[in-house]
Parts: structure tokens; C-alpha cells; sequence
């Protein structure tokens, strides 16, 4: 979903300029409900964008026993993107471009160039940071003589980034991801125009050197066109309920008073860590509202909360806390007035929102490209990120430094203020004639003139 959300995003602002015929290649079997009910909003909302059904081959899993279920489904799209070209030439409107997710880029762009003489542009759906480190990694890679991540990496134009910055997967040679992000990261200099859901003014240096070559030289345009706005998609009828009655307990709270606190669909926290987010939520005294997750990627997740927080933990937040492990509107309640921090494990997409919103940010990375964002976070001044807290090993933050640190982010001015700085800037930027629309605007011109 951390990749899904920015692409329909991007959709929904092609169909809202007006003038450019959409085709949607659609995965299939859709990996979740969730990703399933998205689809469905999306071509409801659009009724003019087409859909092209992909078939995957089928792909056994059992080569890569233990192998994280977001890679598997990586590298059952990469197996099957042979089939891409013979889909798109076939369909009944000739493609003038193709847009694709990075995790396809080393396929995809040799089909779109070779065999159906297309360009191809990349959806980059992290932060302009995390780009420069996958188009640079290569070059890394054969100036070190080695083919995993060994060490500390100085980027031209970025600076240096410590070796537990990246995803610490990149350390294995062997694993599926190394294999596929060194790929694309040898192949993505050749796509004709990378697409990032940022904007100028908030990742200045890194698209200052990306755009110049300082990065990799020679590489293709890159467009800063966010942060996006959400579509009007919704989910089934329980999710809209779900997320109702959330907003109503928001509505009954102070302004910039509640902690919102959320991780991610990706993971989720072993129970030590789960009850000590829950003791550090009820001594900072500020009112929150929690959403537990137990399970990784889209499982179900069938646990009771009495099962999972300390016995008379949810009596005794009774009325200053809501904790839920339900589907919740997460760019509902970031832009709720109620709302006055973000505990996040800094997805791009969420960090996105809370720019967006104005959230104040205590980042808490937990995995992949997480503590790269959370860079971006401390340097713009608008979050606190406590860069010795983990989710690894058999380390656990206590819930005294985490109760501390929720009641001292929360009353930090400086931070609020930026963080109303930055919104103004996203909202800015994203405005007729600010920068991420005149972006746009280039890029469409590249499409209307193939």
C-alpha cells in the first residue's frame, strides 16, 4: 500500500488536469482486501481510466522460505514483466509513455525502449534522499569492489551517510532486495524522467544535486510534483464507519492536544514494546490516539487489545486515550485541528501527510528506507528524531523515555513553528505557479509532445 497510495495519488492528479488518456496495469491476484477496495475507489471515482489486467505466472515461494512478503510480491512482478510488452502494444490505445514503480525499473524501462520505442518514466515513491542513494549506490558498489553494503557512503552533493542509515537488508548479498535494488539502481539513469512525491523547499540539496549530476551524471529529469493530494477513494462501508467514529472522539478533543501514534502496515512491534508504548502514552499525560498493529505487511490481525496492553491499561486512559486496531483515515486525522504530533515510524507517505497538515513529527523509523526520511524530518526543523531508539535485535525503548520525550516534542514551539512553516510551503509549492505545479506541468508537456 506504501507504494500503491502515491501511484493513485498521481493518477488522480493526470485525470484532473484533463487531456491525457490513462491506462492502469492492475496487478493480479491483488495481494490484500485492502489493496483490492483501493483498485475499486480508484476506477469508480475515474470511470474513464482504463483497466489492463495482469495476470502474474505463478511463482513458487517456497525457494525463498522466511523471505519478507513485500519482497516475494517484488519479485513475482519482476518474473512476469516479460509479459508487459505484448500487454501494452495490444491494448486498443496506442501508450505514448509508460509510468512505472521503481521496483520495476530495470524491466521495465529496456521494454519501453526496446520493444515498444516508448519512454518510460519512474514513480519514486520515497524522498529525494533515498533516491540519490539508490542512483548512486551502484557507483559505490564498483568503487569499493564489493556487492553489498560495506560501509559508510559519501554521496556527491548529499554528504555522508552512515552505514545503519540505508536499509540494513543491503548488508546481505544474497537477499532479494540487494539483487533488485542494485538492479534498478544501475537501470534508473536511463528512464526518461523520474517523478517525486516532495517538493523544492523541502528537499532543496538533494534535488539540487540529483538535478545538476552531481548524484550520477547525466541523469534524467527529475520532477518534484508533491506533496500529493489524496484521491476522493474510499474503502468498504465498515472502514468509512470505522473512521467516522474516530474523527467524532477527535472532535471532542482540544486543539493540537492529542498524540497520534502509528507504525505502519509493514511491521509490527513484538508485545514488550507494545506494552511500553502504552506506559510511556499514559505518563506523558497528553491525550492520544493509538493504532496497534500485531502482524506484518496486510495479515490479518485477530488479536484483542485486552490481550495485547497491560491489564487496566485501557481503563485507566479511559477518556484521554483511543486505541484501535481498526483501519483508520490516517490523512483524516493528520489534518484534524485536534491533532498536535505524529509518533510515526516515517513511511513517506505519512511524513508527506503530516507536511501537508502541519504535524509536528517524533520519528521512530523502524525498517527500509525509514531512517534515510527521517533525515529529511530533522533537517527541516520539524520533528524530533531519537536516533538511538530501535526496533531490532532484543532492544526495547522504555516507556519512561518514551513518555519524556512525547510530553517534550509536544511542547516544543520551535518545532510547531516550523512545522506550520512547512505546510505553508507545501501548500505553496502545490498551487498554480508554485514549484511542484510548474513540475507537473513540465512533465505533461513531455507526454504531449511524444
Amino acid at each position: 500500500m506504501g507504494h500503491l497510495l502515491p501511484f493513485t495519488r498521481f493518477i488522480a492528479a493526470l485525470a484532473d488536469t484533463g487531456g491525457v488518456d490513462i491506462s492502469v496495469v492492475t496487478a493480479l491476484p491483488t495481494v490484500s482486501e485492502a489493496e483490492a477496495d483501493h483498485f475499486a475507489g480508484l476506477f469508480a471515482t475515474f470511470p474513464a481510466i482504463r483497466r489492463i489486467d495482469f495476470n502474474l505466472l505463478p511463482f513458487d515461494e517456497a525457494a525463498f522460505a522466511g523471505t519478507d512478503p513485500f519482497l516475494l510480491r517484488w519479485e513475482s512482478l519482476r518474473r512476469s514483466a516479460h509479459l508487459l510488452g505484448p500487454l501494452i502494444a495490444g491494448n486498443t490505445q496506442r501508450a505514448s509513455a509508460i509510468v512505472t514503480d521503481v521496483t520495476l525499473a530495470s524491466q521495465l524501462i529496456p521494454i519501453a525502449k526496446d520493444d515498444l520505442h516508448l519512454p518510460c518514466h519512474i514513480l519514486f515513491s520515497s524522498c529525494a534522499t533515498m533516491l540519490s542513494f539508490l542512483a548512486y549506490f551502484p557507483t559505490y558498489l564498483d568503487a569499493a569492489s564489493t556487492n553489498h553494503l560495506a560501509g559508510d557512503v559519501n554521496i556527491p552533493g548529499i554528504g555522508h551517510v552512515p552505514v545503519d542509515y540505508p536499509p540494513q537488508v543491503l548488508r546481505n548479498p544474497d537477499s532479494l532486495f540487494t539483487k533488485q535494488f542494485i538492479a534498478n539502481g544501475r537501470l534508473i539513469a536511463e528512464a526518461d524522467g523520474i517523478l517525486v512525491n516532495t517538493f523544492d523547499a523541502l528537499e532543496p540539496d538533494a534535488l539540487a544535486a540529483l538535478r545538476s549530476g552531481k548524484v550520477v551524471p547525466g541523469f534524467p529529469p527529475v520532477f518534484a510534483i508533491g506533496p500529493l493530494k489524496s484521491t476522493s477513494t474510499t474503502g468498504t462501508d465498515n472502514t468509512v464507519v470505522g473512521a467516522s467514529s474516530t474523527i467524532a472522539w477527535l472532535g471532542e478533543q482540544p486543539a493540537r492536544s492529542v498524540v497520534y501514534v502509528a507504525f505502519g502496515n509493514r511491521s509490527a512491534a513484538a508485545l514488550e514494546q507494545i506494552r511500553e508504548i502504552g506506559a510511556g502514552l499514559e505518563a506523558s499525560g497528553c491525550r492520544f490516539l493509538w493504532v496497534v498493529k500485531t502482524t506484518v505487511v496486510d495479515r490479518e490481525d485477530t488479536a484483542e487489545l485486552t490481550d495485547v496492553l497491560e491489564d487496566g491499561f485501557l481503563g485507566r486512559v479511559q477518556g484521554r486515550g483511543l486505541v484501535t486496531k481498526e483501519w483508520v483515515d490516517q490523512e483524516a486525522v493528520l489534518k484534524h485541528p485536534a491533532i498536535g504530533l505524529y509518533l510515526s515510524h516515517c513511511g513517506w507517505n505519512s511524513v508527506t501527510e503530516s507536511v501537508m497538515y502541519g504535524v509536528p513529527m517524533l520519528a521512530w523509523p523502524t525498517l527500509g528506507d525509514q531512517r534515510l526520511i527521517a533525515t529529511v524530518i530533522r533537517s527541516g526543523g520539524f520533528g524530533q528524531w531519537m536516533e538511538h531508539w530501535s526496533w531490532e535485535g532484543n532492544s526495547v525503548v522504555s516507556g519512561v523515555e518514551i513518555g519524556e520525550m512525547v510530553k517534550q516534542v509536544m511542547g516544543d514551539e520551535a518545532i510547531s513553528t516550523r512545522a506550520a512553516k512547512v505546510r505553508e510551503e507545501a501548500t505553496k509549492a502545490v498551487a498554480q505557479g508554485g514549484s511542484s505545479y510548474r513540475n507537473m506541468q513540465e512533465f505533461l508537456a513531455t507526454l504531449k509532445s511524444t
